[in-house]
């Protein structure tokens, strides 16, 4: 089973059992978080795409690691005007394995009415 999940402005296509990185979530590590913005939840027999969001699907994740990602350098420079502007960041990010897949519970149908249960 696989679902695709939208957090920090991103999409993730996850398995159970997935490792992945995404930004900061709030949450210390060994908790659970749950991610609700599912947009879409599959397995070999079906996949169900969410208008946006599959309504009651959610995935359950275990928190690893809270850390901050690679250094990224950020430099500006404008030729021939001595102008050189150097600058780092780092992206806080959390660390999470992917423990369940749930889908969305299937809507019943409403029952027919017999034509006794009508003429009453």
């Amino acid at each position: 089973m696989f679902a695709v999940v939208k957090t920090g402005g991103k999409q993730y296509r996850v398995n159970e059992g997935d490792v992945i990185k995404v930004e900061k979530l709030d949450g210390e590590v060994g908790k659970n978080v749950t991610l609700d913005q599912i947009l879409m939840v599959g397995d070999d027999k079906a996949v169900t795409v969410g208008e946006p969001l599959v309504a009651g699907a959610k995935v359950t994740a275990e928190v690893l690691e809270q850390k901050k990602d690679k250094k990224i350098v950020v430099f500006k420079k404008k030729r021939r005007h001595n102008y050189r502007r150097k600058k780092g960041h780092r992206q806080e990010v959390t660390v999470l394995r992917v423990t369940k897949i749930a889908k969305a519970a299937a809507k019943k149908a409403p029952a027919k009415k017999t034509e006794k249960a009508a003429a009453e």
